[in-house]
Formats: structure tokens, sequence, C-alpha cells
């Protein structure tokens, strides 16, 4: 007697591909998310090509984000600011920055919160590719 085929891949697949699912939704929140996406109101696109993307980023007083993440990056801050990161495992870091100041990072997740009581903005070139940590 014959056994038909699609019947018994039907019946082995779709487990297969129900487990394959909760997989990729376990592991979801644990890889970066996209600033521009999770977080409009602070992050604009100013310029993209096949080597980096060039954000504008903007935080009135007291304005918080989202945890996100940037590839390896250039900051150039355009305002004086103070900012606190809050860090994946629940770690802060202060940082009190100038106008003019231009500050390298090998990549980071992080939740930023503007500290002060004015706004600040800075423009973040976020390198495409694998990039080496500033020495």
């Amino acid at each position: 007697m014959r056994t038909p085929f699609f019947p018994m891949v039907r019946a082995l697949a779709v487990p297969a591909a129900v487990s394959l699912a909760l997989q990729v939704m376990a592991t979801a929140p644990a890889m970066a998310q996209d600033p521009v996406k999770v977080d409009a109101k602070h992050y604009k696109v100013e310029f993209e090509n096949d080597q980096v993307r060039v954000l504008r980023i903007t935080y009135g007083a007291h304005e918080k984000s989202v945890m996100h993440g940037h590839p390896a990056n250039v900051a150039v801050f355009l305002t004086d600011g103070s900012a606190k990161f809050t860090l994946p495992d629940g770690k802060t870091v202060s940082s009190d920055v100038k106008a003019g100041m231009v500050q390298w990072e090998a990549g980071s997740k992080h939740l930023p919160e503007n500290v002060g009581d004015k706004p600040f903005e800075l423009i973040l070139v976020e390198l495409k590719g694998k990039h080496k940590a500033a020495k």
C-alpha cells in the first residue's frame, strides 16, 4: 500500500516551521534595534549609501529614547549636552559633551536620555561593514 507523500511532508513541515518561528521571535529582542525605526522622533537619516549612514539626532530637554544599537560610528556634537546611557545589563554611563567635539565608538546598544535642561543635537556617521576599534 502506498502512503501519500504530501500529507507526510505537511505533517513534518508545520511543526518545524512553528519551531523556527518561535526561535526567531525569541532572538529578535536580543538583536540591536534600528534607532530610525524604533525612535523616528529623535533620529533622522540625512544621507545613506553602501559605506555610511548619516543620522541627525535631536533630543529635547529631559527626553528619553528606547533601547537600540549603532554599528561603529563617529559622532559630531553640534551643541553642548548632558546624556545618560543605560546599557543592556542595566548599568548607566553619564556623558557631558561640548559643541564641536568629535568622538569615535566601535558600536554599542544603549538607551539614551538627555538629562540636561536644554535640547542637544549631533550628527552620527554610522560605518557599514567591519571596522576595528580606535587605538
